[in-house]
């Protein structure tokens, strides 16, 4: 049985996203949906919306937003525990914003009863099979940032981790596929160098991902490779 879907006023991400608007100023006169898609327990996964709203000078607000809500990216990092060189495991899929074959950290959107941590640990199991607990992953940013201010409410928690393996073990994770054929899913992991990584990802929040791991662990000359 299909459970019932949430209007746009309940979801969490809606609430969330008008209360900050409002705080920060705006008067939401009017909100429109275009389209919503719903996640399988009846609740707003995202939705296209046109935004009717006042700043305090005045104005009139950029109507345009692609309500998407929070969500997570996750640098994993695998150490040779003979050569101590490390690797980091990346998903590849298509997208849509070119149609082609991209390669990105593993990352999740963020559900309303669920935290940060918890859906970082989640999605690299799910992602790339590697099991993990939230308690082994590291917070890199302390507030919240926002890829596409103009268009999209979309705000990011990053985080990291290391683990030691055999090479042998590091190299079971490449070209592994993965991905949930409920969710349209094709997806292959792949072992890389940071450096190779960098060349790879097209990405942005990847590409500063990559950064804010080398920043967090001090190692500034593979930071000069990239």
């Amino acid at each position: 049985m299909s459970k019932k879907k949430e209007s746009l006023e309940e979801a969490h991400k809606f609430r969330f996203w008008k209360r900050q608007a409002e705080a920060n100023g705006l008067t939401i006169n009017e909100v429109k949906d275009y389209y919503v898609r719903y996640r399988h327990n009846g609740e707003v996964l995202f939705a296209m919306l046109e935004v009717d709203a006042d700043t305090p000078e005045g104005d009139k607000i950029p109507p345009a937003l692609f309500l998407k809500g929070h969500a997570a990216s996750m640098l994993v990092c695998l150490i040779d525990k003979e050569t101590r060189e490390k690797f980091v495991v990346l998903v590849r899929q298509r997208r849509i914003a070119d149609g082609s074959h991209t390669y990105e950290h593993p990352a999740g959107m963020i559900d309303a009863s669920d935290a940060a941590d918890d859906v970082a640990a989640r999605e690299i199991g799910e992602e790339i099979g590697l099991t993990v607990s939230a308690n082994e992953l590291t917070k890199l940013n302390s507030r919240l940032w926002f890829p596409s201010t103009g268009t999209s409410d979309e705000a990011m928690h990053f985080f990291c981790m290391e683990k030691e393996m055999s090479r042998e073990e590091i190299m079971a994770f490449h070209l592994k596929n993965m991905g949930s054929e409920s969710e349209h899913e094709r997806i292959t992991s792949i072992v890389a160098t940071l450096p190779e990584a960098q060349k790879l990802i097209t990405n942005v929040n990847g590409l500063l991902l990559n950064f804010l791991y080398l920043k967090h662990i001090g190692d500034y000359e593979t930071m000069k490779l990239l």
